[in-house]
């Protein structure tokens, strides 16, 4: 059975309820529990947690450390490509945005991969939008073979597939495969993407599992949030984990925690998480996932970064573009203009009479930090930032 078969049959309006109901001494009882359920996590997150948010953090904090150690893993996201075939209203590589796009040829993607290589960067997470024409599976193959010996980790987070076009991005140096279902909630879904392959909820969500089937050692999942309510969001990330752990258990899992920002397109969250309630969500997912690795990336700023690595973060992005070409300028003399799908003559737009030098990035990043500026951080508040922890000789 898949997850998207399991799915249609969790009570996810019952959990919110356990959520919105729970009382002082339900979140006490949930909290002295070694073995959280799925209705312990739904109290872990709800709003008469939030009074336990210090207990939380403490007990986040320390279980973390004893099951990872005072280690960051550090990663950069390289984009390839911001063509996209799906009109998703919230991302800036939306199909109808009139934006200035570039697929980066394999030799800009390796000029892009040794610059941050040079910044300490052994952990890449490869990234572009879905668009078969312009990254198609030989191109992604011939990415990663160029790839491989400079990043020994490589994960990939692109249109999904078929297991059996997953399997040679895997022979070619892939170990991980990341995919946001973005919301949980189908009607959401259903009104946030208009066209395009991506319409199709249950072959996304099962995607973790097909990339499994093809041997990816790594696979990651995680809302967007700002579309959904957050509860109703992490209830459905956190069952889906239960899954993954349970049928995927030779894969380890990250789970993201991605909140909307702005981009082309000027789309406005329809919901809001708090600050306060992002830091109940980490502290919750970590008593009830002990094991799973937690990531934030540079949506969030500077300052609540910090608070929020000691807090069971183990996998961070730093330096961060979103753009194709970003840390190099790769790519600039190809750049075109799309428009409602259609290439559009650059005098035609609305930057006639400009000379663009960068690609249109998928969302404004919210912490410019350096990787260096990171990891000196990092080290004061005394964790190690470890930027290789994965060869491929440990599997020969």
């Amino acid at each position: 059975m898949s997850f998207a078969v399991e799915f249609n049959k969790l009570p996810l309006k019952e959990l919110l309820a356990v959520s919105e109901q729970a009382t002082s001494s339900q979140v006490a009882e949930s909290l002295a529990k070694t073995r959280p359920s799925l209705a312990d996590f739904a109290r872990l997150i709800s709003p008469a947690a939030a009074p336990f948010l210090e207990t939380l953090s403490r007990r986040s904090q320390q279980m973390t450390r004893q099951r990872f150690g005072k280690v960051i893993r550090l990663f950069a996201p390289l984009y390839l490509s911001n063509e996209c075939i799906n009109n998703c209203r919230y991302c800036g590589f939306s199909r109808d945005n009139p934006i200035l796009r570039v697929t980066l040829t394999v030799d800009e993607v390796r000029r892009e991969a040794q610059a941050l290589v040079k910044e300490g960067f052994r952990n890449l997470l490869v990234v572009s939008g879905e668009h078969p024409k312009f990254v198609s599976g030989s191109y992604l193959v011939d990415c990663l073979s160029a790839l491989r010996e400079m990043a020994p980790s490589v994960s990939l987070e692109i249109g999904p597939m078929e297991t059996e076009a997953y399997r040679p991005l895997v022979r070619a140096g892939a170990d991980g495969l990341v995919v946001y279902q973005e919301t949980y909630d189908r009607a959401v879904y259903d009104e946030m993407h208009t066209a395009g392959p991506k319409r199709n909820f249950d072959w996304r969500l099962e995607t973790p599992e097909r990339a499994y089937a093809a041997g990816f050692r790594r696979l990651g999942i995680g809302a967007l949030y700002g579309l959904s309510q957050w509860r109703l969001e992490a209830l459905a990330v956190a069952a889906h984990a239960q899954y993954l752990l349970r049928e995927c258990w030779k894969s380890t899992l990250t789970i993201s925690l991605p909140r909307l920002r702005p981009c082309a397109g000027e789309f406005e969250p329809l919901t809001h998480m708090a600050d306060r309630e992002l830091v109940q969500l980490i502290c919750a997912l970590r008593l009830t996932f002990p094991d799973v690795g937690l990531v934030l990336s540079t949506r969030e700023n500077p300052k609540l970064r910090n608070g929020l690595i000691p807090l069971g973060i183990t996998l961070i992005s730093a330096g961060s573009h979103t753009e194709p070409g970003g840390y190099t300028g790769a790519g600039r003399e190809h750049l075109h203009v799309t428009e409602r799908g259609r290439i559009v003559d650059l005098d035609a737009s609305e930057w006639a009479g400009t000379k663009p030098t960068s690609a249109t990035g998928q969302f404004q990043i919210a912490d410019e930090r350096s990787a260096a500026e990171v990891a000196e951080l990092l080290r004061n508040l005394g964790y190690e930032p470890v930027w290789k922890d994965w060869d491929t000789a440990l599997a020969s």
